[in-house]
């Protein structure tokens, strides 16, 4: 999964003010302040996590980068072609396959999801999606997290560590922080989680 998040865990709206203004939400587009600059280190941290991969959405996620991508394609080479896959109940199905976005398809439950998971095929990655995040993690179907983390704030807004996750333990493989303070790190799952008390032989 790839989110950019808060310090205190929001992932909610964070490229534009009107991309969700749900439950009241007003800080939509925190992350903006943040971007730009000349930083070849967090250029390439982001060129890894936007190459080419199948991709897993929430309906809402998937409204919004349905509406986006296709006229903005050149900032995300391979966007048009990978397979995009919408987890909802209430989508059409035909509708989302004669999308704009091409190469779209329905999945109608996490049960769907991990029977995808267990398939060959690319690697699937998640963007966004609050609610669908929280689904895979509760069921431990997460088995990387990239997480951009802006040292903002938020006081409100939706969270994917919002409590019900399948404990675990992940490993920091790649970690890099920008000249603007964003935390870029990307963790591997790495098993169990271990107890101990601090300091004991």
């Amino acid at each position: 999964m790839q989110e950019f998040i808060s310090l205190d865990g929001v992932v909610q709206a964070p490229g534009a003010p009107d991309e969700d203004t749900s439950d009241g939400f007003r800080y939509g587009g925190w992350t903006a302040p943040f971007s730009g600059g000349d930083d070849p280190a967090g250029q390439e941290f982001m060129a890894e996590v936007l190459a080419p991969a199948d991709l897993l959405l929430g309906r809402k996620t998937f409204e919004i980068f349905e509406d986006y991508w296709p006229d903005h394609a050149e900032n995300w080479p391979g966007v048009m072609e990978v397979t995009k896959y919408v987890v909802s109940t209430s989508l059409d199905e035909a509708r989302v396959s004669g999308s704009r976005w091409p190469n779209c398809q329905v999945l109608r439950n996490v049960d769907e999801v991990a029977e995808l998971r267990r398939s060959e095929g690319s690697p699937l990655k998640v963007w966004g999606s609050s609610l669908l995040v929280r689904s895979l993690l509760a069921q431990g179907l997460v088995d990387e997290l990239v997480l951009m983390t802006y040292p903002v704030v938020l006081g409100r807004g939706k969270r994917v560590f919002a409590g019900g996750a399948e404990p675990a333990t992940f490993r920091l493989v790649k970690g890099h922080v920008t000249p603007t303070g964003v935390f870029l790190a990307r963790y591997e799952r790495a098993g169990e989680v271990r107890t101990g008390t601090v300091g004991a032989g």
